[in-house]
């Protein structure tokens, strides 16, 4: 039996599955400070005879493991948990190997292996919710050089209806600062679920995400983008996406996926919302097999 962690900045996700990825039972605590949380985390746990753990989790993380803060969340905008040893106290609960990574990076890995990318060696998964961020796998391997990626905070062309200052405290005006939940919420006044019916609201998402969908295709040329998160949700939001990247690419890059077949290469998480923990799981099966 293998633990799953599936730690968002609104919730832990908690699940104990197989090594095929399957969930026997799953349980979701609110974040709030680490030794609250921590400790409904491990109290979950400590009811199963796990062989390894995975932590798909909010970042910024340290990824690298020669490093003196290996498995710490690192220069999070949430405040209570900077510079906290996330696999370290898992490890000091249970004495079980423990895979790590950012939670965008095991929803990647779970799409590729058991959804929407299955049998491809390149996806790129990328969440707009809490916060935006974005994991790639590349010739079947995690992406990974100084540390992880972090897509969610390129910068954007700016729309010249737009006014809003930007959300990101790191940033203001990156595309996090102007196209995640907290942004939309701001910005208009209502959260995004309430804001369902005005189409003003999507076109100006889509609008933000097709032009970090371009980087992103230029750069890393991925085979499937998948698109998850609270605020993808607003199924309005493809459209615009699909209309403004072929705008903006300009048939510069001419693929079948992109010119005829936009929304099957641009899609929604094959696993709905268990495409993190599932990866997390995955992460652990990585874990115990090194």
């Amino acid at each position: 039996m293998l633990g799953g962690i599936e730690a968002g900045g609104t919730k832990f996700v908690c699940a104990v599955g197989e090594e095929n990825g399957t969930i026997l039972n799953r349980i979701e605590i609110p974040t709030t400070i680490p030794e609250e949380t921590m400790a409904k985390v491990i109290g979950f746990f400590r009811n199963y005879d796990v062989k390894a753990m995975g932590i798909g989790s909010f970042g910024p993380i340290d990824v690298n493991e020669d490093s003196p803060t290996y498995g710490y969340i690192t220069s999070t905008p949430k405040t209570a948990w900077k510079n906290f040893a996330l696999v370290q106290a898992i490890q000091e609960a249970f004495d079980v190997p423990v895979g790590f990574n950012t939670d965008v990076n095991a929803a990647a890995l779970g799409e590729v292996t058991l959804g929407a990318a299955k049998g491809l060696d390149s996806c790129l998964y990328i969440t707009v919710g809490t916060g935006i961020g974005a994991g790639a796998i590349v010739q079947g391997r995690l992406l990974q050089g100084i540390s992880h990626p972090e897509m969610g905070h390129t910068y954007v062309r700016r729309h010249t209806s737009d006014h809003y200052e930007g959300k990101c405290p790191y940033h203001k005006d990156c595309l996090e600062g102007l196209a995640a939940g907290p942004a939309i919420e701001e910005r208009w006044g209502e959260k995004g679920i309430q804001l369902a019916g005005k189409q003003e609201v999507w076109e100006l998402e889509g609008y933000y995400i097709a032009q970090a969908l371009m980087q992103y295709i230029l750069i890393l040329s991925p085979k499937k983008i998948i698109l998850g998160g609270g605020v993808m949700k607003q199924k309005q939001i493809f459209p615009f996406i699909y209309e403004n990247l072929k705008q903006l690419l300009n048939e510069y890059i001419q693929f079948p996926e992109i010119s005829t077949d936009i929304e099957s290469y641009i899609v929604s998480p094959g696993l709905g919302d268990h495409a993190g923990i599932t990866g997390s799981l995955l992460l652990a099966k990585q874990a115990l097999g090194n």
